[in-house]
């Protein structure tokens, strides 16, 4: 699994909003300019975190976004799920099946990855990714 520049860039975007702790709406240019990252590509991703309810937008003057939960609350697991088209180590483990599964001497590899690999996102939080 090679993590995408969206979910590189998702996760800093959350970082960054929880870094803000409860002090109101971020607005979408400050992120961008604060992040680096580019304003067309942040509101795609900014959309996506919004459908998927781990950020809220704020319209008007004042406007911007907001976690919809504590930052201990949201995982690594969470974030890059809304960004990536896949977790998986390999095409065989992503749901469909293998027609080579019942013979398959690596397939409990590629599940123990993976396995590993959520393990691992699922023990991360915003606030462990803020703490550093």
């Amino acid at each position: 699994m090679i993590v995408s520049a969206k979910g590189r860039y998702a996760l800093r975007v959350m970082i960054a909003l929880a870094a803000r702790g409860k002090s109101g709406p971020v607005p979408l240019k400050e992120l961008t300019a604060e992040e680096e990252i580019p304003h067309k590509f942040l509101e795609q991703i900014m959309t996506e975190l919004v459908k998927a309810g781990l950020v809220e937008s704020a319209r008007g003057k004042n406007g911007g976004y907001l976690l919809t939960r504590p930052p201990e609350e949201c995982t690594a697991a969470d974030i890059l799920r809304v960004t990536e088209a896949s977790l998986a180590s390999a095409e065989c483990t992503e749901g469909g099946e293998c027609p080579r599964a019942e013979i398959c001497p690596t397939l409990p590899m590629w599940k123990a990855l993976d396995e590993a690999i959520d393990d691992v996102l699922k023990n991360y939080t915003l606030a462990d990714l803020l703490s550093g």
